[in-house]
């Protein structure tokens, strides 16, 4: 069973005091939401955390995801990837990445694109892309790349493992831009809830 693995780790600065992974999303937290469409493909689920104490251990512990605690959150993406991709063992093949603030992501999306391994077998990494092919989440990554996550400091979020995989990356387009859709600010969550017509 191919490991997910959240990021979940974030400070969420830019909401200015409100947890963007808290926000509501069809009648649930994010976070648990995104918990339950990677629990609708794979039994290992893995989310990256801040140290405790915080309010999202209480919001996994619901559920039957591993939390794996980022000590040195503070330092930005880079440590969480590294963390996280350090709990796999060398029956993980593959693992699959999946930002914690995709509010859109579906079930079928990560199917979608778990599915890709099959139909593009030498690639070495399966990405996420929105309709007009810009790169987005979520990302498998073959296990040839997961000793290059070990080396990632500060707010790296992998790019220089995607760009290194070069002609070996390949895109599976998901409707509309909802691979890249990502909230930061309480501006972005008015503007997103306006287009679906949520108060």
């Amino acid at each position: 069973m191919m490991p997910i693995l959240i990021l979940a780790a974030g400070a969420a600065s830019r909401m200015r005091g409100t947890d963007k992974l808290m926000q509501d999303v069809d009648g649930q937290p994010l976070l648990a939401r995104q918990i339950q469409i990677a629990q609708a493909v794979s039994t290992d689920v893995r989310v990256a955390l801040p140290p405790l104490p915080h309010l999202r251990y209480d919001l996994v512990a619901q559920t039957t995801a591993h939390p794996v605690t980022v000590k040195d959150a503070a330092q930005g993406m880079g440590a969480s990837l590294r963390t996280i991709f350090a709990t796999l063992g060398p029956q993980d093949t593959h693992a699959m990445l999946l930002l914690g603030d995709l509010p859109d992501i579906t079930e079928n999306d990560l199917r979608k694109v778990q599915q890709a391994i099959r139909t593009c077998p030498d690639a070495l990494i399966w990405r996420g892309a929105t309709e007009d092919g810009r790169g987005g989440h979520p990302i498998i990554f073959e296990r040839a790349l997961f000793p290059a996550f070990a080396k990632l400091l500060g707010d790296d979020g992998g790019r220089d493992i995607v760009k290194q995989a070069g002609n070996k990356v390949h895109l599976v387009p998901l409707p509309g831009t909802r691979a890249r859709l990502d909230l930061d600010t309480p501006e972005d969550w008015a503007a997103w809830r306006a287009a679906r017509h949520i108060t």
